[in-house]
């Protein structure tokens, strides 16, 4: 079976209320198709081919047999819409076995979803790298790419190392540029609607960046910019440790740590997307910079980058009193920001990624001071996609977009080949 993580959530968002398909097939609320009535002939034939093209998305291939067992259509209603989406580009019969039909006779035709219609990009665009996966129709990753790039490195500079890695991606696949249906994007930073970052201070030149539209002269398809820790919670929750919970809190636990927030399985930005900047809470009457906290002197730490960090926390591995003290007000620091969202918030889980989900010491604190100020402590877990989170929610992103499109019922829905 394939994926279906979003499918269903997909045809929910565009099918009405109306349908509800049979107990064994699809289950939505509402009646089954044989008593929709009235309306318009053609979006009833829109929402028969949502739901055939959903069915056959699910499986690896299907007989027109059990398709019609599975929607509840009857069957001229499902062989015309098959025809329609082999048309399209969407659907492909599936070639028989040439022993079986010698045994048996001629098998029932079968029919496949092509998954190789189009493809997807997930790109993350990080202090220290930049990175790409490319995947196709069903979110199956085709390729990685990444590049390092210098944390002073302008704007300019960054996004063509980015394209640079992308152009070898798609190189290396075979997969040509006109192929892309869609492009998710994670990036540090206040993200707008329209890709443009209000607010990055992680990223030289990075503030008013609009970033949606400069990468979007690169693409001929839609590209889709999100906040990097909320790209992370979408990851964690469609492939990592996430996946059985969907109240969660991502913690991207960096020099400046900010969150990703799921809600009832739905990504929580904010009035205007700034939900989880638990980052700024020093700001905030505890005027503690990260230079401050991880000095092992009494100056502040300087170059403060992850190889000095990472140094701080080898050194209080070592026994170092001074640095133990520094991981020890860097781990608090943590910690507290945790605890305030997730009082506000109530989460199941929390799951702890970025490059500190790699230092020693950082879970059973978190474990102790949730339980000390919550009535509720949740769960707490390291990430299991490590440094392929953010574009992997990237891909995620850009994987939503294109279900929306697949199983819209308010136009026709047509593959590039």
């Amino acid at each position: 079976m394939r994926d279906g993580f979003g499918t269903k959530r997909a045809l929910a968002r565009v099918l009405p209320a109306e349908y509800d398909p049979p107990q064994h097939g699809l289950e939505l609320e509402g009646r089954t198709l044989g008593r929709l009535t009235g309306g318009d002939p053609s979006l009833l034939r829109r929402i028969n081919s949502a739901v055939v093209l959903h069915a056959l998305r699910a499986a690896d291939c299907a007989t027109l047999t059990e398709i019609t067992r599975v929607t509840g259509l009857s069957r001229p209603t499902v062989e015309g819409v098959v025809e329609d989406l082999i048309g399209a580009g969407l659907v492909v019969e599936k070639a028989a076995d040439e022993s079986v039909a010698r045994r048996q006779g001629r098998p029932a035709r079968r029919f496949r979803f092509r998954a190789e219609a189009g493809h997807l990009l997930g790109l993350e665009i990080g202090s220290h790298r930049v990175a790409a996966l490319l995947a196709d129709l069903d979110g199956r990753v085709l390729g990685a790419q990444s590049r390092e790039v210098d944390e002073s490195a302008p704007a300019d500079e960054r996004l063509e190392r980015l394209r640079g890695a992308v152009a070898e991606l798609l190189r290396r696949a075979g997969v040509p540029r006109s192929s892309l249906r869609a492009v998710g994007v994670g990036t540090p930073g206040i993200v707008e609607a329209d890709g443009t970052v209000r607010l990055g201070t992680a990223l030289p030149e990075w503030t008013g960046l609009r970033l949606g539209e400069r990468l979007s002269r690169s693409f001929k398809c839609p590209v889709l910019v999100e906040n990097d820790a909320n790209a992370a919670a979408v990851a964690e929750h469609w492939k990592g440790a996430a996946t059985e919970s969907d109240d969660v809190v991502f913690v991207l636990a960096g020099l400046s740590p900010g969150a990703g927030s799921l809600i009832g399985g739905r990504l929580h930005r904010g009035y205007g997307g700034a939900a989880g900047e638990i980052g700024a809470l020093h700001l905030l009457g505890r005027e503690v910079t990260p230079e401050t906290l991880l000095s092992t002197t009494d100056e502040p730490l300087h170059p403060l980058d992850e190889q000095a960090v990472a140094e701080v926390f080898a050194q209080a591995r070592k026994g170092n009193q001074r640095a133990r003290a520094a991981v020890d007000r860097f781990i608090q620091r943590l910690v507290h920001d945790v605890a305030a969202l997730v009082l506000a918030l109530d989460p199941e889980l929390v799951v702890v990624g970025g490059w500190a989900a790699g230092l020693d010491g950082v879970l059973e604190p978190l474990r102790d001071e949730l339980a000390r100020y919550c009535l509720r402590p949740p769960r707490v877990a390291l990430s299991l996609l490590g440094e392929a989170a953010v574009a992997t929610g990237a891909l995620r992103l850009a994987l939503d977009h294109v279900e929306e499109e697949l199983f819209a019922v308010e136009g026709t829905v047509t593959a590039r080949r």
